[in-house]
């Protein structure tokens, strides 16, 4: 069996912004590429996967969960070595999950080819799966060192492993577990709006952002608050309370920091810039 390793979600953020690859703007210079088996040094988590792909075929990596945001783990390999589509999974225990994407790698290694779209039973008990095709606007969110692996390029072709609740309904049907409503993102959609929320969520901001001001600061707060603002210090005289979607459809650019966690806030110089993360400073609540 194939060892895994585990990292959190801010740990991939940081690989992502080093490799260049978590700003759908960066463009990948292709001629300072070269083929992954010519390179010559390797960290030690990117050195296991060329050593698990070399002779197991694929790698699983996984993303350990956090406060806010679920865990999942996605397949390394399955595309180059067998042709096949790699696989996230999102949502259940770590060794649930790697344990899942390595019976599917076993199944695809003996010949069995996975469809989108179609129902799979005794993948996980007695209940079905479905596997979906991937928006590649969604790739650089989960797949960073899937995206390494093939030389910095997201154009693999990917499917996420779908799971049901208990009574057998999948996340977009009437009656799903609502406790598990955000335990998996569907990848098939909500381009425009990733974040983990509802979209009719009430969120703080102020006026001055509907009268064109951009926004560059943004914080998520200890109780799960979030705050949109164009400046540092917010005039609460000018308070607003809208919906999420609202904010997210004034400045799509926002998508780009869906993951905070809880007490972390998120700016930026202009709406061309590079998001910073760090813990909330003190900020007064509306």
């Amino acid at each position: 069996m194939k060892e895994t390793f585990s990292i959190t979600l801010k740990s991939l953020l940081l690989i992502l912004a080093i490799l260049g690859c978590n700003n759908p703007k960066n463009k990948t210079d292709k001629s300072t590429m070269t083929n992954t088996d010519e390179r010559k040094t390797y960290s030690d988590p990117e050195q296991k996967i060329l050593d698990d792909v070399e002779q197991y075929g694929f790698h699983v990596a996984v993303v350990a969960e956090d406060e806010y945001l679920p865990g999942f783990a996605y397949t390394i390999g399955l595309t180059k070595t067998y042709n096949h589509p790699e696989i996230i999974i999102f949502g259940l225990n770590n060794e649930m999950m790697h344990e899942i994407l390595n019976g599917l790698g076993a199944d695809i290694k003996s010949g069995k080819n996975f469809e989108p779209n179609k129902d799979y039973d005794n993948v996980i008990s007695n209940y079905p799966i479905k596997l979906l095709e991937i928006k590649k606007e969604h790739y650089q969110d989960y797949f960073g060192y899937c995206g390494w692996f093939y030389d910095n390029k997201f154009d693999f072709p990917a499917y996420q492993l779908v799971w049901t609740d208990k009574d057998a309904k999948y996340p977009w049907e009437n009656g799903f577990n609502e406790n598990w409503k955000f335990k998996q993102p569907i990848l098939d959609r909500n381009t425009d709006f990733k974040f983990y929320e509802e979209r009719n969520l009430g969120v703080f901001t102020t006026q001055e952002t509907f009268d064109g001001k951009p926004i560059l600061w943004v914080y998520h707060n200890e109780d799960g608050d979030w705050q949109f603002h164009s400046e540092e210090n917010p005039n609460l005289d000018n308070a607003k309370l809208v919906t999420l979607e609202s904010i997210v459809n004034l400045d799509p650019t926002l998508n780009e920091i869906y993951y905070l966690n809880f007490g972390q806030s998120a700016t930026r110089e202009t709406t061309n810039s590079e998001w910073k993360v760090t813990e909330n400073k003190d900020i007064n609540d509306f």
